[in-house]
Formats: C-alpha cells, structure tokens, sequence
C-alpha cells in the first residue's frame, strides 16, 4: 500500500479516503460476505468498517500493517453483526441442519458450487467459528476469547463445519 495515500488518510483527505474505499471495498465485502447471509448486513458491516478505519487512522502506529489491521475491523464488525442478532453457538442438531438449509433446495443442478454458497449452508456459529479457523488463521484459543466459548467447543464446530462441507460436497458430485 502506498504510504503517501495512507498519510494523507490519517489527515482525513477525501480524496484519499475515497482512494482507499475503491481499492479495498471489493476484497473486505468478499470478507463480509464470508461472514454473513444477507447482502444487506454485509454492507452495512463494510460501511461500518470503513467508518472506522478512517475515524480510527491515527490509531495506527505502523503504516505497513494497515490491510491486516483493516481486515481485522470488518471481521469484527460481522462478529458484532452476528452477537447483536442472536447467541453465536447455533445448535448442530443434525435433523435441525438439514431441515433450515437443505430443505429449500430445489434442484440439485441449482446448487451453487462455490465454497461461499457452500459456506452459507452451515449454522451460523459453525460457519463464523470455520472462517476464523481455516480462512482468517485465528488459532482456536483467540476464536474461543473473541467468542466467549472454549477452546473445545471452538474445535468441535470446525470439526463439524469439515464434516458438513465435505457431505456437501460429494451430494453435489454424485
């Protein structure tokens, strides 16, 4: 990232503000998207995150960071979405799983088979915990103080999100 932009950043310049938006939005939405169902939460926590990376701008001591530190405001920013709507921990019964999320697929041929659309086939917590884990890099023990559960329960939900992703994926196959 261009260190003359992300000064003029921390002077609050629009134009660099607008700069930044432009370069980032794309790739901290696909961020967002990982993280919640709905494209209006997602916007609203990209729209959320980028009002706080440019209010908060001077907060950051070491300009080379800033993409990680960003990205790690619209992770939390989906983590705050998802707290304000209900318990992060959805239940993993099995017959609760396939009735919400697989009962309203009409076809298999209709079934998208990116890993996002696959990813948005999981509970909720399960699919908040898995992208910490096995997209973000959050190791167990972080996710289980962000989330305020244990280190197993955090383990056991990636368990099961491995579980539910690779039984997606061999239906889709057959």
């Amino acid at each position: 990232m261009n260190h003359e932009l992300l000064i003029k950043l921390k002077n609050k310049d629009r134009l660099a503000q607008r700069q930044v938006y432009e370069q980032f939005a794309g790739r901290f939405y696909a961020v967002c998207k990982r993280y919640l169902k709905k494209d209006e939460e997602a916007e609203e926590a990209l729209a959320d995150t980028f009002f706080i990376i440019f209010t908060k701008i001077d907060q950051l001591q070491n300009l080379d960071v800033f993409e990680a530190w960003a990205k790690k405001i619209a992770v939390n920013q989906c983590l705050q979405t998802l707290r304000k709507k209900e318990s992060i921990l959805i239940s993993i019964d099995e017959e609760t799983f396939v009735e919400k999320h697989l009962a309203d697929q009409h076809s298999e041929s209709s079934f998208e088979k990116d890993i996002l659309a696959l990813l948005h086939f999981l509970p909720e917590g399960c699919r908040t915990i898995f992208n910490l884990f096995a997209v973000e890099g959050y190791p167990h023990r972080e996710i289980a103080e962000m989330l305020s559960i244990t280190e197993g329960t955090s383990k056991s939900q990636v368990n099961f999100a491995r579980k539910k992703l690779q039984e997606l994926l061999q239906t889709q196959n057959v």
